[in-house]
């Protein structure tokens, strides 16, 4: 059964929960073209990139000004927010001789003040540049977080300085797009053919919850994500899903709109997404 098969009888037996979240509204935004790459924890502005991550362009939502943050290849891929949206940590890549370069740099958006955080190198330290943006980013003084990575196609984790392999569904799969609960207890991660899954920190599996592609935490036990669908070449539908622990979910958007790549803020009153054709929306949550 292919992955098409696999979506289709998941979505006819998953059942759904209207009131999960209460969406206020779904604005389309009058954003350049490009794609969303991150809302800042506020919901007060989004990051934009465009098809291939290279720039980046704030754009304020409340006054509708776009400021440029950085114009360099690489910069939309996996950029951070601080927790007072004052920083953004971003990569630039760099191609000597045919050969692609990776740096980390960290800009102020109040100052405009660039720094290098990690010089540009052809062997990319997922694991040194994770500690690098949670280090940078994080304001808190409580003890440090796990950091999330992944290398060679495996799921890392790093916890008091030490890293291993931390893949719950095994080495022999796949791991993209991991993440921490922001309660710091639960693991949300993506195994490729087969779906995103939750586990606790011992790698015990909590939930499986299927073909919700790009996943992100909204709170501590719910996961925001797209449900796509493509014809394989292009994406011929897809909607931003919400989904708690138990499987149970809930489509937020219009099935009229190719709704992909979802960002959430820490508030939980805005997602944030762009669609196919480069358009940018917020979905407003009323927040219980």
């Amino acid at each position: 059964m292919n992955k098409l098969c696999l979506l289709l009888a998941m979505l006819l037996s998953m059942p759904t929960f209207a009131q999960m979240l209460d969406v206020a509204s779904v604005q389309k935004l009058a954003t350049p073209q490009g794609v969303v790459a991150g809302i800042s924890p506020q919901g007060d502005y989004i990051l934009l990139t465009n098809a291939q991550n290279q720039g980046l362009i704030k754009y304020d939502l409340s006054t509708g000004k776009t400021t440029v943050v950085t114009t360099v290849a690489g910069a939309g891929y996996d950029v951070k927010i601080s927790d007072d949206g004052k920083d953004v940590v971003y990569y630039e890549q760099t191609i000597k001789e045919g050969l692609r370069y990776r740096s980390v740099k960290q800009i102020n958006l109040v100052s405009g003040e660039t720094k290098l955080l990690a010089a540009a190198s052809r062997e990319v330290d997922a694991i040194a540049e994770g500690k690098i943006a949670t280090s940078v980013l994080k304001k808190s003084k409580k003890a440090p977080a796990p950091v999330l990575s992944i290398l060679n196609s495996q799921l890392m984790i790093t916890q008091n300085g030490q890293s291993r392999v931390f893949s719950p569904n095994g080495e022999e799969h796949s791991y993209i797009w991991p993440s921490l609960s922001p309660d710091g207890t639960k693991v949300l991660y993506y195994v490729c053919d087969y779906g995103a899954f939750v586990s606790d920190l011992k790698g015990n599996i909590i939930a499986s919850l299927g073909f919700i592609q790009a996943p992100q935490w909204y709170g501590n036990n719910m996961v925001v994500g797209m449900n796509d669908v493509d014809d394989g070449q292009v994406v011929i539908s897809s909607s931003i899903v919400v989904a708690n622990l138990s499987g149970i979910s809930q489509t937020l958007t219009d099935p009229s709109v190719i709704a992909m790549y979802p960002c959430v803020n820490a508030y939980g009153d805005k997602i944030a997404f762009s669609t196919s054709g480069g358009e940018a929306y917020i979905i407003n949550i009323n927040v219980k």
